[in-house]
């Protein structure tokens, strides 16, 4: 059933994948720069492979996919604020979705690897991959839909 799921959500995705916005690379004076052996030393196997080497996670798999204690998501890999609760939601599509981030938080940049374009989504402090950004969010914000690996996030609550 998963399976099937995961096949919809990718078929739907590439069809909902249009961007009105100009995607940039990332900003090129990222303030956490390391070395590749620094970063295996720091993220664990399946951090290191989605954050550095642009990998997603499994649907459903995620640690913060059902999630939704008040409190701030940060970059994994650099612990820089990227995405408040509030604007956190439940897309079903197995990842944790958000309808915007925290400004200058991320940058954007085109995707072509799956044979169209889509929009990547890249900590702007660590230049790590997090997800994807699709125009098919709720239509009462943003109508954006930050498809983000949980793995690439940790979380820190308001209550600390």
């Amino acid at each position: 059933m998963k399976s099937i799921l995961f096949i919809f959500t990718c078929i739907f995705c590439s069809v909902y994948s249009q961007n009105p916005i100009t995607p940039n690379a990332p900003a090129q004076d990222l303030s956490c720069q390391k070395t590749d052996a620094e970063w295996r030393t720091q993220l664990g196997e399946n951090a290191y492979y989605v954050l550095r080497e642009a990998g997603t996670e499994r649907p459903f798999s995620g640690l913060y996919n059902n999630h939704y204690e008040q409190g701030f998501y940060k970059c994994a890999g650099c612990d820089a604020p990227l995405y408040d609760s509030d604007n956190k939601y439940d897309s079903g599509s197995g990842w944790p979705a958000f309808d915007r981030a925290i400004e200058g938080a991320i940058s954007y940049r085109k995707d072509n690897k799956l044979g169209y374009t889509r929009i990547e989504l890249i900590c702007s402090s660590c230049g790590g991959h997090l997800g994807h950004m699709f125009n098919d969010g709720p239509r009462q914000t943003t109508g954006q839909r930050h498809c983000i690996n949980s793995v690439a996030l940790s979380f820190v609550s308001s209550n600390e």
